[in-house]
């Protein structure tokens, strides 16, 4: 064997070595990752990418972007238009063609508040949930400058919406399809499906060992609409946060994750069923596993109530 091989083969085990040891934690610090690294582009396929870039309270906020012929789609933006348009500078990093497409997966503001930097002619996919969501933040983002008179907060809100649950756009030499698999985080959830590449981005429908975010969620449906991701021929699942896992892991953390929305969600139901304030019920609740993931102690009295509204038919159709 000769000495270049013997080296790549080592390197091969060293990585694959790292990999095995990894520890799996939505925690940057925990995981070994400085901040320093961030953000950052993660190749996951030919012309298909992740990115992660870390916002407050120090955990990942992750897109994807998807290069063709004929331009590139990018699935979800950043919390801020400092962060999206650094995105949209590395993007430009690895290809000179134009952004041309792009997937609300999440209509909340850490994916979308950065979009006034997105071309102007760019083409929205958009569930009409979440566009309606948008047009109640536009809104109120004029009412509450009116009170306080400044300038309002910019909600971009796209023109038009899907007409169904799914859209394909042909990239040129790529195609992709945008998928509503059911309500979860938000009411409009959509995910991104690289059929040839067997990716699909989950945006927030998927938190890699973040503690499940329920202040816009449909819990008994987030987890049926996981079941149907976990049903499709995947072979690598992208979170909206959390670090971007590689194939296999990403498909145990998935399950992890909606092992953790079933124990919440059915520990939020017991609670209730003992007649308990939501002050009370988070006193009392286990989250066994759970209680120590990312974010654990500032999203469990909200999926609490969030629980409590859905049990108590305060939560719209």
């Amino acid at each position: 064997m000769h000495s270049f091989q013997r080296i790549v083969l080592v390197v091969l085990a060293l990585i694959a070595q790292r990999a095995e040891g990894q520890v799996r934690t939505a925690d940057p610090a925990k995981r070994g990752v400085a901040l320093s690294e961030f953000p950052r582009v993660v190749q996951l396929a030919p012309n298909v990418y992740g990115y992660e870039e870390i916002r407050q309270p120090g955990f990942t906020t992750v897109s994807m972007f998807v290069v063709g012929r004929n331009g590139v789609l990018i699935a979800d933006g950043q919390g801020s238009t400092s962060a999206t348009q650094t995105m949209l500078d590395r993007i430009r990093t690895v290809t000179p063609l134009p952004v041309r497409w792009y997937v609300v997966g999440s209509d909340h503001g850490d994916h979308t508040a950065g979009n006034s930097v997105l071309p102007k002619d760019i083409q929205y996919i958009i569930h009409p949930a979440s566009r309606a969501q948008l047009v109640k933040d536009s809104a109120a983002a004029v009412a509450s400058a009116g009170r306080s008179g400044q300038a309002p907060r910019v909600v971009v809100v796209p023109p038009r919406a899907m007409d169904g649950d799914r859209e394909a756009i042909d990239l040129g030499g790529i195609t992709v399809d945008v998928l509503f698999l059911g309500r979860a985080h938000t009411g409009g959830d959509l995910m991104v499906h690289v059929p040839r590449e067997k990716i699909l981005f989950m945006s927030e429908a998927y938190l890699n060992r973040v503690f499940p975010a329920m202040r816009s969620a449909y819990p008994d449906e987030w987890v049926r609409m996981i079941d149907r991701a976990l049903a499709m021929d995947i072979a690598r699942y992208v979170p909206g946060h959390g670090f971007i896992e590689e194939p296999s892991v990403s498909r145990e953390e998935l399950v992890e994750f909606r092992q953790a929305l079933a124990v919440v969600t059915a520990e939020a139901k017991r609670l209730h069923g003992l007649k308990l304030s939501p002050e009370d019920a988070l006193k009392a609740a286990d989250w066994g596993p759970y209680k120590n993931w990312f974010l654990a102690e500032g999203q469990a009295p909200i999926a609490i109530r969030r629980v409590f509204d859905q049990l108590e038919g305060r939560i719209p159709d």
